[in-house]
């Protein structure tokens, strides 16, 4: 009877872990793609996101014609490309800077960045991405911002 106890409460605790362990995953961050904000066209509903390795990112269409693709990403990881106006996830699993854009908004200013984990291995590499028309200015904006992530 004292090892069915013993085996018991073992087993408690080691499901509190479990359910503890769960309990501080963080939910997925959710960025909107907008066609319109105040006076700003065309543009994500947050232009750079600070996230920890793990974290999943959802981004939400509101409307028809916006996708992510990824353009400059740390070495090793793939350029994914999510189809036009579905819901898109991803989970970081690896540090680094992911810059991303909107395929058919990019040069509109349809631009992002997500900072993942406390690295900036590939920063240089984001940093010489060579965008187009208002995108230009946009990017300057937020490369500014970052010195405050």
């Amino acid at each position: 009877m004292k090892n069915f106890y013993l085996i018991f409460m073992l087993v408690c605790f080691m499901g509190g872990m479990v359910l503890s362990a769960k309990a501080e995953e963080k939910e997925p961050l959710i960025i909107e793609m907008l066609n319109k904000r105040g006076k700003e066209k065309m543009l994500y509903g947050q232009d750079v996101a600070k996230i920890d390795v793990g974290q999943t990112i959802t981004w939400t269409p509101d409307s028809k014609g916006h996708n992510v693709q990824f353009v400059s990403v740390p070495e090793g990881v793939e350029k994914v490309k999510s189809k036009l106006s579905k819901e898109f996830s991803y989970t970081f699993e690896q540090e680094g800077v992911y810059l991303y854009v909107c395929t058919p908004h990019a040069s509109m200013g349809m631009i992002g960045i997500v900072v993942v984990g406390d690295s900036d291995v590939n920063l240089d590499e984001v940093l010489g991405y060579k965008f187009r028309g208002k995108s230009k200015k946009k990017f300057k904006k937020i490369v500014k911002s970052l010195e405050d992530v």
